[in-house]
């Protein structure tokens, strides 16, 4: 039977939270023959063991090896290049899609070659979580104060066609976080329109540690000063921004004011440290040049090069 949609999961030490999300899977109702494509990204705990666990009652569940890099945009390409399904629904191992995320997911895509889902916070967090940080992506695709002026969403409800996938070059593993924002960018520049459905819902995971919620706003500080570096000079256009937003360039200035704004909002010790988390890494050591796009295709034979090897899972 030829697959065809793959969901793929990008997976690192997530043994805390894997079998919720695989459970979640293995209740979907999907009307087309579908897989799940597990890519380990050097897990160190149980994670491989507890998605084995799930072989009978997962379809052709695949569990494949990304060791030879860090990260988790690079072990999604990797899942990517294993898999010849036409479709890939991306979600991420700590999240959980709702009941019908996966059906929902593959009726969008078969009327449109790039869609993002809707993110749902209140599941999975406590009220104290939830004061961390506003989530976008709740009601409408998200917005950036810099790059392209074209929308973007999260890799953790992303859906696409492969072909369109791979002849972008995929994620660029050059960008370890954000990498979801520089692929929508980069497949909107190549022509295609990012469809926001909201009816394909994934419950998400947000950091509940102070520590985490600090790691993660320096994180995406750092991401964002090397996205603007990459879509400001030269200024990139794109079929559906429009001549004024085309190369904007961040006004650390304007967003230490939204951010500020935003924590003030939110009134909490996470959502400070989280602001704070984000100025510390977007003054970390800013790119001193642009960094270069990708190549403009991944690899598409089979099977999966040696550093996807197959884990053949087991009861």
């Amino acid at each position: 039977m030829t697959v065809e949609v793959s969901v793929v999961i990008a997976c690192h030490n997530a043994e805390a939270t894997l079998a919720v999300q695989l459970e979640a899977l293995s209740r979907q109702d999907c009307p087309v023959p579908w897989n799940v494509v597990i890519s380990n990204n050097r897990s160190t705990d149980r994670s491989v063991a507890i998605a084995r666990s799930f072989a009978g009652r997962l379809p052709g569940l695949k569990i494949i090896d990304a060791f030879d890099r860090a990260g988790a945009g690079y072990a999604r390409n990797i899942a990517a290049q294993a898999t010849s399904a036409p479709l890939l629904a991306f979600c991420d191992a700590d999240d959980e899609a709702a009941p019908d995320w996966l059906p929902t997911m593959v009726a969008a895509l078969q009327q449109h070659t790039f869609v993002a889902g809707r993110f749902e916070s209140r599941r999975l967090n406590d009220a104290r979580t939830l004061r961390s940080r506003p989530l976008q992506q709740d009601t409408a695709l998200q917005d950036s104060p810099f790059g392209p002026g074209l929308p973007h969403a999260g890799a953790g409800n992303l859906g696409v066609h492969r072909d369109l996938f791979l002849s972008v070059g995929g994620f660029d593993p050059l960008v370890s976080y954000l990498e979801d924002t520089d692929l929508c960018w980069r497949i909107q520049l190549a022509g295609a329109r990012l469809v926001f459905q909201p009816a394909a819902v994934m419950h998400v995971r947000l950091r509940s540690s102070l520590s985490t919620m600090f790691g993660q706003g320096r994180a995406y500080g750092a991401a964002s000063a090397l996205l603007e570096k990459r879509y400001s000079a030269p200024a990139v256009a794109g079929p559906h921004s429009s001549a004024t937003e085309t190369g904007r360039s961040l006004d650390p200035v304007r967003v230490g004011r939204t951010l500020l704004r935003l924590a003030r909002t939110h009134d909490s010790v996470g959502a400070w440290l989280w602001t704070v988390g984000w100025h510390v890494g977007y003054r970390q050591q800013p790119p001193p040049h642009t960094i270069p796009l990708p190549s403009m295709r991944l690899p598409n034979s089979q099977p999966a090069p040696d550093s996807a090897r197959d884990h053949e899972p087991s009861d």
